[in-house]
């Protein structure tokens, strides 16, 4: 790693990020090898993904790279842009009442929110229409659909969301052939006495993580037009904060563009290697 850079450490319900303001730090030195580096857990300073900021295009804008931990790159993280919308506000890079991520999948409107905690709301790009993929269902799995809202994403609808066998089956979900060579994110979704639930299988991170962002406006847009559950929709993630998806209803019925609520708090700032 780079001594002397300075990072942040930011998390968004347990989905944890290391960001760098572009002005001091420049995107191009950041190689994969790198990112993979500084993401690892127990070597590095671990994170589930990567991100740089920039000045945008226009006032008010703020260019928002992003990383999976794995060093490739994503168009878009839920999560981690509204930890983004926070540290963008506190390094005034935008303003904090209302800013746009310029992001690998378009604008995303963000705004921090007042009242108590580090909280933040973003606008997220279109839900995709749901299909439903070539995928068999396994015992405890009620329904699987496709969609992505930024990235593509799996959501299976499950009985019980404890019982999921989330590594064996997220791992054989996140590569089938139904979602294309690019995989897909996988969101395991239930219902019990506490309300909705979510645990996701991430690519690029391949393994379980905290919350996903994109995976409760996923969620959220499944449960709506398959289920005909009302918005909004508040979803317990696996670190137990609650992420809030709601959304304008486009004519037709249709779901619209997803508005996600969430944590987007600032955990230290640091020096690599002093």
């Amino acid at each position: 790693m780079l001594d002397g850079t300075v990072i942040y450490k930011v998390t968004g319900s347990g989905n944890d990020f290391v960001m760098l303001d572009g002005r001091t730090e420049p995107l191009e030195r950041w190689t994969p090898e790198l990112i993979r580096e500084i993401c690892a857990r127990g070597t590095g300073v671990g994170a589930d993904g990567f991100a740089v900021l920039q000045p945008g295009s226009r006032p008010g804008a703020v260019r928002f790279h992003f990383f999976n931990a794995d060093g490739g790159r994503s168009a878009m993280c839920g999560n981690a842009a509204l930890c983004a919308t926070r540290l963008s506000a506190w390094l005034e890079l935008g303003p904090a009442e209302g800013l746009v991520l310029e992001t690998d999948s378009g604008d995303v409107p963000a705004r921090c929110l007042p009242g108590p905690g580090q909280r933040a709301e973003i606008q997220l790009p279109p839900v995709a229409d749901l299909t439903t993929p070539d995928i068999a269902a396994v015992s405890g799995e009620r329904s699987i659909h496709f969609t992505a809202v930024g990235v593509p994403h799996l959501v299976v609808l499950v009985e019980d969301i404890g019982a999921v066998p989330l590594i064996e089956r997220g791992r054989e979900l996140r590569s089938h052939p139904a979602v294309g060579p690019d995989g897909a994110n996988v969101t395991f979704v239930g219902n019990g006495s506490g309300g909705w639930a979510m645990r996701t299988f991430e690519r690029g991170v391949e393994a379980e993580t905290l919350a996903c962002g994109t995976g409760a406006a996923a969620s959220a847009a499944v449960l709506a037009q398959a289920e005909g559950v009302a918005l909004p929709i508040d979803i317990r993630t696996s670190s137990g904060a609650l992420l809030t998806v709601s959304t304008d209803a486009a004519a037709g019925g249709e779901f619209g563009r997803p508005r996600l609520a969430g944590e987007g708090r600032i955990v230290f700032r640091a020096i690599l290697g002093a």
